[in-house]
């Protein structure tokens, strides 16, 4: 695949490998290939479905969705698209950068600019304009391992910006000719990034990214499937066995489930905490919602027993027997796996990477999106919704909802006062433009670029008319 860059870069992508070959002002057009690789870190960061595949499917999705749903139509005039491709240029070569991206499927969507993954594992191309790189399918003879030739393999600082890119990764180039990038998760800044280079991130993340015909066919199988019977719930159910045994919460477990989830925590080394308090990070509002929990929250903000509702999870923990509640409350419950034949799931059932690439797709189609942990997956989906025209995502406040739970179901807050407080409390939490929250120094802290793309959503003055000077939200 061949794309090319008005700084003259030009890029070859094997499975992994990617070569990027410049032409004149040497810092310009690297830092842009550069930015372009690792601006896809986090995460997140899993599409507005519809629009990384074809403008008329997405025209089909999105009018499918009731007009009280849509945004506002100057929030719809202020998405742009993206400009027209000049024409080809020829380049010349000082190097190849060579990428290894890390992670699951949302770190690997965004660290992903010039990289081209065996469809095999992950599941995602790349197509992208040729005005910024041009993507290779291997390295010449002479880099190979065959001829005893070593790339020089390095991780880049974490957060990094700009400078750090010019001043210390393009110089490698002329002495070691091929670098080797073998982690790209989260190595560009959120912020203090140039304007051009942030919508460059968004260009290549909302747009120039695509899942395999395979993974496109049945995704958008199970959104029309979806849709026919009418709008459609997304709930990113975070309750898989990997995830509570990480994150270390157990509430509602019995003790045996909680036993089975510490020993997961410790057969797995690099997961740095081991002895953790389940109760104490719940009441931080660190953990993910229970289906239990789950189900009060969706009950409270409105949602009655005719919503239909997708789950998009791997396997719940505890299966059935946790989701009980749920489904006696919402009996329209779907998952990929009961909307399907069983017969076209196999093929990617042992990949867990493609199987949530399903889960991406129709939580970006859907009518609402929530998510019930805050995590990578949730980010970019929000981001990407955003991006599409702000469509309708609910971010539970989880620190605040444990609070309500708990006075509830304790009997000290009735439920027409808890379900009041729920939706007070998310009144401003549904997707609504807002200012990312800036951290210095703990780019950890700070909101998510893909998150909340806001340099790729207005334009000059209109960006204050959509977000308000003052307008910011801190997540948990």
């Amino acid at each position: 695949m061949e794309v090319r860059s008005e700084n003259n870069i030009q890029v070859r992508c094997d499975k992994i490998p990617c070569q990027l070959i410049p032409r004149t002002r040497l810092q310009v057009w690297f830092f842009r290939v550069c930015s372009s690789i690792l601006l896809w870190t986090c995460l997140i960061q899993l599409l507005a479905v519809c629009e990384l595949w074809h403008p008329r499917l997405l025209t089909g999705l999105t009018n499918r969705i009731p007009w009280t749903s849509r945004p506002p139509l100057r929030l719809q005039h202020s998405l742009h698209s993206p400009p027209p491709l000049p024409p080809p240029r020829n380049y010349r070569s000082n190097g190849f950068l060579k990428v290894s991206c890390n992670g699951g499927l949302n770190q690997m969507r965004a660290a992903n600019l010039i990289r081209h993954h065996s469809g095999r594992t992950l599941g995602i191309f790349i197509i992208l304009e040729r005005d910024e790189v041009r993507i290779i399918k291997r390295l010449p003879k002479k880099f190979s391992r065959k001829y005893g030739f070593q790339a020089f393999r390095m991780s880049p600082v974490s957060w990094s910006n700009e400078k750090y890119y010019l001043e210390q990764i393009l110089p490698l180039f002329s002495k070691h000719k091929v670098v080797h990038f073998n982690r790209t998760d989260t190595r560009l800044a959120n912020n203090g990034i140039q304007l051009d280079l942030q919508k460059l991130r968004c260009r290549v993340n909302f747009q120039g990214l695509k899942f395999t015909p395979e993974i496109e066919t049945l995704g958008y199988k199970l959104v029309r499937i979806l849709q026919d019977k009418g709008p459609f719930v997304a709930l990113h159910l975070r309750y898989e066995m990997d995830m509570l045994a990480f994150s270390g919460c157990t509430h509602g477990c019995t003790v045996e489930e909680a036993e089975e989830l510490k020993r997961l925590r410790y057969a797995y080394p690099w997961w740095r905490e081991k002895e953790i308090m389940s109760e104490e990070r719940r009441q931080q509002g660190l953990c993910p919602l229970t289906p239990e929990e789950a189900t009060l929250v969706l009950q409270a903000l409105g949602f009655d027993k005719d919503t239909q509702i997708y789950i998009a999870s791997g396997e719940i923990f505890g299966s059935e027997r946790r989701l009980a509640s749920l489904r006696a409350a919402f009996p329209h419950i779907v998952k990929k796996e009961t909307i399907l034949d069983p017969a076209e799931l196999p093929q990617f059932q042992n990949h867990s990477s493609q199987m949530a690439a399903l889960d991406f797709m129709v939580s970006v189609a859907s009518n609402t999106f929530i998510p019930t942990y805050y995590g990578n997956m949730a980010k970019v989906v929000e981001g990407h919704r955003r991006y599409l025209g702000f469509k309708r995502s609910i971010l539970p406040d989880r620190k605040k909802l444990v609070e309500l739970l708990d006075l509830h179901q304790n009997g000290t807050l009735p439920w027409n006062d808890f379900a009041l407080a729920v939706r007070q409390v998310h009144e401003k939490r549904m997707g609504q433009p807002f200012r990312r929250r800036i951290i210095p120094d703990k780019p950890k802290e700070e909101d998510y670029f893909y998150a909340n793309p806001e340099e790729c959503l207005c334009e000059g003055t209109k960006c204050e008319d959509l977000v308000g000077p003052s307008n910011s939200s801190t997540l948990h």
